[in-house]
C-alpha cells in the first residue's frame, strides 16, 4: 500500500506516493527522476546510492523512506547552486577524478560530508571516510587529490 509522503529533497518539498519501506533511492531515481544516485549492489556496501540526509552521507539503496521523516535530503544534483557547481563537484572534474564513473556520487556526496564536518582533514581522515565507497576502475589517487583540491576551492570561498 502507497502513502503519500513528503519529503525535504535539494531544498524543495515534494510529495511523493510510495510504500513506507521503499528505498529512499527509489523514490529519488524513479518518482522524482534524480539519477545522481546511483544502483550499485543493493546491499549498502559501495556507495553508489550516496545522498545527504541533513549533514550526513547515508547509502539509500535500503534506507526506506519512513525513516527520513522530514530531514532535508540532498544529492548530487542538489549540490549545484545558481547553476554553479559545487567546489566538491568542480575539484573532481579538475583532477579528473573518475573513469567509469561508478563511485563519482558517493565520492562527492562523502567529501561533502567529511569537509562540512572536518574542514581540513588529514590523509588518513580522508581515506577512513571514503573507505565505504567502491571504485572499480582505480581513480583512487586522483580522488584524493581531488579532495585535497575542494578543500583549497572551500577555503578560497569563505575566505
Amino acid at each position: 500500500m502507497s502513502d503519500e509522503i513528503v519529503l525535504n529533497v535539494n531544498g524543495k518539498p515534494h510529495p511523493v506516493h510510495a510504500a513506507p519501506e521503499t528505498p529512499l533511492l527509489y523514490v529519488l531515481r524513479n518518482e522524482l527522476g534524480l539519477t545522481g544516485p546511483q544502483f550499485g549492489c543493493g546491499e549498502e556496501t559501495c556507495g553508489a546510492c550516496m545522498v545527504l540526509v541533513g549533514d550526513k552521507a547515508k547509502q539509500s539503496c535500503k534506507l526506506p523512506v519512513s525513516e527520513v521523516g522530514q530531514s532535508r535530503i540532498t544529492t548530487l544534483e542538489g549540490l549545484i547552486e545558481e547553476g554553479e557547481l559545487h567546489p566538491v563537484q568542480q575539484a573532481f572534474i579538475d583532477e579528473q577524478a573518475t573513469q567509469c564513473g561508478y563511485c563519482l556520487n558517493g565520492m562527492i556526496i562523502t567529501t561533502t560530508a567529511l569537509l562540512w564536518k572536518t574542514p581540513h582533514p588529514s590523509d588518513a581522515q580522508i581515506r577512513t571516510a571514503l573507505d565505504g565507497n567502491l571504485c572499480r576502475c582505480g581513480s583512487h589517487l586522483r580522488i584524493l587529490r581531488a579532495v585535497g583540491r575542494a578543500e583549497a576551492l572551500l577555503r578560497a570561498v569563505e575566505d
